[in-house]
């Protein structure tokens, strides 16, 4: 949650040892997973900790929300997110949108959606 290469937008680079930060790829799928499983660590650990771990989840939901991250309908071949990386170092799924980003940002957004409603952020 602190570490000093996560960017101010809350969306992690591919690596945090990337040689090329600050620009290196960032990666949309990763933001997306880390979101749904800190709206569901918030219900699980102390109300201070759980509080950080909700702000920092719904600050990168914000980030994915947001035209730089968010694909226009009609674009991005029907996927939500774009900026996703599978491995870079093998040049596979760089840059590109990922169905397991789009189902994690979804799961992120339902569960902060019933956190928000005062309900279990459990799915």
């Amino acid at each position: 949650m602190h570490h000093p290469r996560l960017p101010a937008d809350k969306i992690p680079y591919w690596d945090f040892d990337a040689p090329d930060i600050p620009n290196a790829p960032r990666d949309a799928s990763a933001a997306a997973i880390m979101a749904s499983a800190l709206i569901e660590l918030s219900g699980q650990v102390e109300p201070e900790f759980g509080r950080q771990c909700l702000e920092l989840a719904r600050q990168q939901l914000r980030s994915l929300s947001s035209p730089a991250y968010l694909a226009a309908v009609g674009e991005n071949g029907g996927f939500l997110l774009r900026h996703c990386v599978g491995h870079l170092p093998k040049s596979s799924e760089v840059d590109v949108p990922l169905v397991y980003a789009d189902y994690y940002f979804l799961e992120a957004l339902l569960r902060y959606q019933k956190q928000a409603a005062g309900e279990p952020a459990s799915l």
